[in-house]
């Protein structure tokens, strides 16, 4: 199989705020450009079900259980990477996934503190142990991130409420990650000028598709 009839899976992770819809859009063009179908989607979100997941995981005022609010990302994943992502790489398509089962990780087993084993497995367990061909880290201070929140003047959702602790954590963990797969991950200085921060994306995905 070419190159260009392999299927390509890319995700972007970081904390909100580090760019990652910036990102996933210019290398949706870059790709397109070269005559490659692209899917672009998000977790969670990227499916009818997902959309409904989505309201109650990120926007339902009241409290939700923190495994109950694993379990809720667990099941967004499963039906999204059977129904979209699968499909997708199997036609040859390039997949462009605003986050995957590392914010999971990051975000539930760190920031709620359930555990990095656990929340990976029960990821592994949902997508039948799919993993990305490269994921992007776009790495930011959380004090960075959250003033770019502020800036853009739109309201928080449950995570973006969150404590600087909480983001902390998640930051931590999502560096951990990258340190303990480097083939996998590429880290990215979300501080740097968008442009350069592209530059340097593609240099790594551009090899591989």
């Amino acid at each position: 199989m070419t190159a260009s009839e392999r299927g390509l899976f890319v995700t972007l992770e970081g904390g909100d705020g580090s760019g990652k819809t910036t990102q996933a859009a210019r290398l949706e063009k870059w790709f397109t450009d070269r005559g490659r179908t692209v899917v672009r989607t998000r977790e969670p979100g990227g499916t009818e079900v997902g959309q409904l997941i989505r309201d109650i995981v990120l926007h339902h005022r009241g409290d939700v259980a923190p495994r109950a609010e694993a379990l809720l990302y667990a099941a967004d994943r499963a039906h999204h990477i059977a129904t979209v992502v699968r499909p997708a790489l199997e036609r040859g398509d390039v997949v462009i996934q605003d986050r995957y089962l590392d914010s999971s990780v990051a975000y539930q087993g760190a920031g709620r503190v359930l555990g990095r084993d656990e929340i990976r497995d029960l990821s592994l367990w949902a997508t039948g142990g799919l993993l990305p061909d490269v994921t992007v880290l776009l790495d930011l201070d959380p004090h960075i991130a959250r003033a770019r929140l502020d800036a853009a003047d739109k309201p928080f959702d449950r995570l973006e409420a969150e404590a600087r602790s909480f983001h902390d954590r998640v930051r931590a963990e999502f560096l951990a990650l990258a340190e303990a797969e480097p083939d996998r991950f590429l880290v990215v200085d979300a501080s740097l000028p968008s442009a350069q921060v592209g530059e340097i994306i593609l240099s790594r995905v551009a090899a591989l598709g």
